[in-house]
C-alpha cells in the first residue's frame, strides 16, 4: 500500500464489473490506530494493482461488504464503532463513496452480511465477544429493518456466529459463512444452508462436518482464516478471496 502506513489488510470482497475485477478490503491504518477501506484491481484475478483508500471515517471501518442493487453499487462496512450500520452509495465506483443512511443502531454491529432474498432483505451482524448473531430484515434496502423475532438466531456459541464473508444466493438456496472464534479468532470457517427463512421463521443446517476453511499453522495463513467471498465465473467455475494471518503475528480473540 502506498497511501497510507498499514498494518495489515483484511475482509475482502470482490466485485467483477465490465471485464475487470475490484478487490475490496480493511486497511489498518497505524497513523490513526484504526480501520480505512481500499481497493486494488486486476484483470485476470492473478496480478493486483493497489489503488487508494476509498473510505476513511472518524471512527474504524472493515468488512467492506460491496454488492449490487438495481444497477448501482452500494457498500455496507462494519462501523460498530460508531454503534450503528451505515449505508453507502458510489458516486465514481469504486473509488468514491457517499453516506446514504444509517439502517441499524445502537449496538456495536460486526461483520454486516446482506442478502436479497424471497422478495425481502436480510441482515445477519454480530456483536463484540463473537458469540452472538443476530437477523434482521427489510422490505427495503434503506428500512425500515425490523429485528427477527427469533433473532439472536445464535447465542453463547462464538464457533458460529459472527459472519465471515458474504451470504451467497445460489440457485435459489440461501448460505451463509461463519467465523470459528473459539477458543480463538478466526481459526476455522463453517457453512451453513439456511432452510427456511420468513419474517416469523428462521432454520438452517451446517453443510458439512468439515469446516470451509482453517488456519495452516504456518505462512500467510498461519492463524486468522476468518473471510470467504467466492465468485461463480462460469458455470461450476469459482474464485474466492480469503484472508490470512502470518506466524509472525500473534493476537488474542479478536484484534
Amino acid at each position: 500500500m502506498t497511501d497510507i502506513p498499514a498494518n495489515f489488510v483484511a475482509d475482502p470482497f470482490l466485485i467483477k464489473e465490465a471485464g475487470n475485477w475490484y478487490l475490496f478490503f480493511e486497511a489498518y491504518n497505524r497513523s490513526t490506530d484504526q480501520g480505512d477501506l481500499a481497493v486494488a484491481t486486476s484483470s485476470n484475478t492473478w496480478s493486483w494493482k493497489y489503488q487508494r483508500v476509498i473510505l476513511d471515517e472518524p471512527f474504524h471501518l472493515s468488512y467492506p461488504y460491496v454488492f449490487k442493487w438495481q444497477g448501482e453499487y452500494y457498500l455496507v462496512p462494519e462501523s460498530g464503532e460508531a454503534n450503528s450500520i451505515r449505508l453507502y452509495k458510489a458516486e465514481d465506483f469504486p473509488y468514491s463513496w457517499t453516506y446514504v443512511a444509517t439502517l441499524i443502531e445502537g449496538r456495536d454491529f460486526l461483520d454486516n452480511s446482506l442478502a436479497y432474498f424471497n422478495d425481502r432483505w436480510w441482515l445477519f451482524t454480530s456483536q463484540t465477544g463473537n458469540d452472538t448473531l443476530r437477523l434482521y430484515y427489510a422490505d427495503d434496502l434503506t428500512g425500515s429493518w425490523q429485528e427477527h423475532p427469533e433473532s439472536p438466531i445464535v447465542e453463547g456459541d462464538a464457533n458460529i456466529a459472527r459472519p465471515g464473508g458474504r451470504v451467497l444466493v445460489y440457485e435459489n438456496h440461501l448460505y451463509r459463512y461463519t467465523q470459528d472464534s473459539d477458543p480463538y479468532y478466526g481459526n476455522k470457517l463453517w457453512a451453513f444452508e439456511i432452510t427456511e427463512i420468513s419474517p416469523t421463521t428462521y432454520e438452517e443446517h451446517l453443510v458439512s462436518s468439515e469446516s470451509i476453511l482453517a488456519i495452516s499453522g504456518s505462512g500467510w495463513n498461519a492463524s486468522a482464516m476468518h473471510n470467504l467471498d467466492p465468485v461463480e465465473v462460469s458455470k461450476n467455475n469459482w474464485v474466492a478471496a480469503v484472508d490470512g494471518f502470518g506466524e509472525y503475528l500473534i493476537f488474542g480473540p479478536q484484534y
